[in-house]
């Protein structure tokens, strides 16, 4: 997870041409008319006289790097050099300096996690590290941890995921065992996301998402997997009243429903793909929801879970911030979140005695501790699948992206203790909620409409009150008022660089994760230090009174 997104970033179309681009590169010279294998075994003058072309010219970017490599930047967001240009805030050195609240990271754990992970590391079991320096030493490394390992991963920290994976989860035992065969621990989710999407997809092939979503699947998907990204514009297709029409005064907040898939919205993206000779073989959900903070009610996840098998569309649910659910049940008093493994379960009967929650070919999961953790830099990434055929591909496939023994030794011990879901989590959730909660009553108290969250370490405001007008509403709004998007891209990318470089707060834009509507920004709440966060709080209350003088 970096925190990238802009409204200048590039489009779904400009993402499905870099898939192509990708595929054209991937293509040998000869299968594409441009030349024959035999032209390998060239002469010793053919060589000589290349390379005496080569120094009779410039090497240009063809030679030095492929076309692949160049157009993998490019499927990142242009908001990153925004951000980069930017003067970061320091207490001394910068004290006007912009505030990071754009990167999806916990930044208030280190008090908890430094002490209890060192322990950890020392340590021959799960509980603590104990206080013979001499046996912390030989557990720190032990000679097993020398060899190559099974590249889905050692087989004592396999089952301690599925045994931190019930517990987070809430996995009852009436839904059956999670079958430690089926996860994978590669380095990190991005890893395991794109093997298990390489092994269920071809080259072309379409992941449907839902709207808005993380900006950099569209990188993680398409950089080497050369998959199309097809957003699911779940507003367009809700039922729910939003007001899309650019030329409405004050427009009113958009329901939460509006952003929950429907079958008309899966459809509609599902025929979208179709038309544009992209198959769609993938839906992904991110559950809870990055950005929206928010967890998609159950009913709305088994209705994706059901359209999926139907369609035979294989649904991966990405549930990375499943501990991070800081509010337990909802206004209506409801459970908050409900993992699609439970929804999903039961499909189809398990052997007696087997292992497996009956999952059948179609769901599958992916989980990190880069977020309920704050361990990003770890790389600590779970998948799991229940699906026989792409169980020894996506395992041969890890090989590439392996954890390092020593790390997974760490994290076997640190998820088989009950400090993990007894001491760690529950303390991490109250320091989620109590920084939610500031946040939400600084928004409600300066009058800024936003999405009441639930889950994750964000919040999604609506600013649109502070766009600036449609420049030339005659060719920019239709007939119907909808905005085009050109138009809406360069009304957000003002309001941003305004709150950037006049405000000095930096969030996420709402058009890079593919917000249907212009001025929504992802604030993340935890990516800052105590004093920055009261120090954020009094720049957004002071912009919002500020931008409504002007």
């Amino acid at each position: 997870g970096v925190g990238v997104g802009a409204a200048s970033s590039p489009s779904s179309s400009s993402s499905s041409s870099s898939a192509a681009a990708f595929a054209s590169a991937k293509t040998p010279a000869a299968a594409r008319g441009g030349g024959s294998s035999v032209a390998l075994f060239s002469t010793s003058s053919k060589r000589e006289q290349s390379r005496s072309d080569d120094d009779d010219h410039d090497h240009s970017p063809e030679l030095l790097c492929s076309s692949r490599g160049r157009a993998a930047p490019g499927l990142l967001p242009a908001y990153l050099s925004d951000a980069r240009a930017v003067s970061r805030y320091h207490p001394v050195d910068a004290p006007d300096g912009a505030l990071q609240l754009s990167v999806a990271e916990n930044q208030m754990l280190e008090d908890l996690l430094v002490p209890a992970i060192s322990k950890f590391a020392a340590s021959s079991g799960g509980e603590s590290g104990g206080d013979d320096a001499s046996a912390a030493s030989e557990e720190l490394f032990r000679s097993d941890m020398i060899y190559y390992q099974q590249t889905h991963g050692r087989a004592g920290l396999r089952d301690a995921a599925a045994g931190y994976l019930r517990r987070t989860l809430k996995l009852d035992d009436a839904v059956g065992d999670l079958d430690p065969e089926g996860l994978v621990l590669g380095a990190g989710c991005n890893a395991v996301l794109e093997n298990l999407c390489l092994c269920l997809a071809e080259p072309g092939d379409a992941v449907l998402l839902p709207t808005p979503y993380y900006a950099a699947f569209e990188f993680d998907l398409v950089a080497r997997a050369a998959l199309e990204i097809v957003p699911v514009k779940t507003m367009e297709h809700s039922g729910a009243n939003v007001d899309r029409n650019a030329r409405s005064a004050a427009a009113e907040p958009v329901p939460v429903e509006a952003y929950f898939p429907t079958r008309a919205s899966l459809d509609a993206a599902y025929d979208e793909a179709m038309g544009n000779g992209s198959h769609p073989r993938i839906l992904l959900l991110s559950h809870p929801n990055n950005p929206l903070g928010i967890c998609y009610p159950p009913a709305v996840v088994r209705e994706c879970i059901e359209w999926g098998r139907e369609r035979k569309v294989h649904v991966v649910s990405d549930e990375i911030y499943a501990g991070s659910v800081h509010k337990d049940t909802t206004p209506k008093g409801e459970e908050t979140f409900v993992s699609a493994l439970t929804l999903a379960a039961g499909h189809e009967e398990t052997p007696s005695g087997a292992p497996g929650l009956g999952l059948g070919p179609y769901v599958h999961f992916v989980y990190a501790l880069s977020k309920d953790f704050a361990l990003s830099g770890l790389r600590v990434g779970i998948s799991y699948s229940e699906n026989a055929a792409i169980r020894l591909p996506v395992q041969k496939l890890n090989d590439l992206c392996q954890i390092s023994s020593q790390t997974q030794v760490l994290a076997e011990r640190m998820l088989s203790s009950s400090w993990s879901t007894d001491e760690f989590l529950p303390e991490n959730r109250r320091r989620i909620r109590d920084r939610c909660d500031r946040l939400e009553r600084c928004l409600t108290d300066a009058g800024g409409p936003h999405l009441p969250a639930d889950s994750g370490l964000f919040v999604w405001m609506d600013l649109r009150e502070f766009l600036p007008p449609v420049e030339d509403p005659a060719s920019s709004i239709s007939d119907d008022g909808i905005e085009g998007r050109e138009s809406m891209e360069k009304r957000e990318r003002a309001l941003y660089l305004n709150l950037l470089n006049e405000c000095g707060l930096l969030f996420t834009p709402g058009l890079s994760m593919r917000n249907e509507l212009p001025g929504f920004f992802r604030c993340v709440f935890t990516a800052a230090s105590d004093d920055e966060f009261d120090l954020g709080l009094k720049r957004i209350a002071e912009s919002v009174a500020a931008m409504r003088r002007e």
